[in-house]
């Protein structure tokens, strides 16, 4: 009696491999479909935040706290839940009232997910995913171009804007090199890569950081200097406009 042989398995594709390097090598869950989205709120939540305020932000997190960037916008990544403290903290730093284009996605929620490798390269060992490298980061400048209101940008459950969220700033998008191969233009990259078995959650800013002795960083002072980068840029626009009709 002939043996039955199976059928070879189809080889993964693109969006296969990313998926399987986001849940296999991170621990990380991803929704079904394509493009590979993951789910925040478990691990994480995320700080959606104009390039700008994102830059200056980068000195109050851990050196191996993820970043991710998209466009004209950063996302910063923070211990899970912070979505839900924002419109609490942002009241309490004296941001609560004013308009600012700061978007929290949480519990519920989802990002886009960021391809894992620099030039189209599949991973071949645990430190093959260090894309950010080869990310050139602008130096800060006005972002130009017209609005659109911030209500309409979230696109995805669990997103979360607090009383101070504005007009989202677009303009000219900050992109990465042209020689990095990331992706095409708009697709969101790693600024600063997770690392593959490690775990995410010690570098994630946090607020019971706050006056604590732990190594985590600070959510209040992250989110009060985004919170203040995001402010100036609203000030420059609306000066730039009011010129503009003068």
């Amino acid at each position: 009696m002939a043996s039955i042989v199976p059928l070879p398995r189809c080889p993964l594709d693109s969006s296969d491999r990313v998926r399987e390097w986001y849940e296999s090598g991170l621990g990380w869950a991803t929704l079904p479909g394509a493009p590979v989205r993951i789910s925040t709120g478990l691990r994480f939540d995320v700080l959606d935040v104009p390039a700008e305020a994102g830059f200056a932000a980068l000195r109050h997190l851990a050196p191996d706290t993820p970043v991710t960037l998209r466009g004209e916008r950063v996302g910063l990544l923070v211990a899970a839940g912070s979505a839900d403290e924002l419109p609490g903290l942002l009241d309490w730093l004296d941001w609560g009232r004013l308009e600012l284009s700061l978007i929290a996605v949480g519990r519920g929620g989802h990002i886009e997910a960021p391809r894992p490798w620099p030039h189209g390269a599949w991973p071949d060992g645990p430190r093959s995913g260090r894309a950010g490298r080869h990310i050139e980061v602008p130096s800060s400048r006005p972002v130009r171009g017209g609005r659109a209101s911030a209500v309409e940008r979230p696109t995805v459950p669990g997103a979360r804007q607090s009383s101070l969220s504005g007009p989202a700033d677009t303009g000219a998008p900050l992109r990465p090199s042209s020689t990095d191969g990331a992706g095409p233009q708009g697709a969101a990259v790693w600024l600063r890569p997770p690392e593959p078995g490690c775990e995410v959650e010690p570098s994630l800013p946090t607020l019971s950081a706050l006056g604590g002795g732990g190594s985590a960083p600070d959510l209040v002072r992250l989110v009060d200097t985004v919170a203040t980068q995001c402010h100036r840029i609203r000030l420059r626009r609306l000066s730039a406009q009011a010129f503009a009709f003068s």
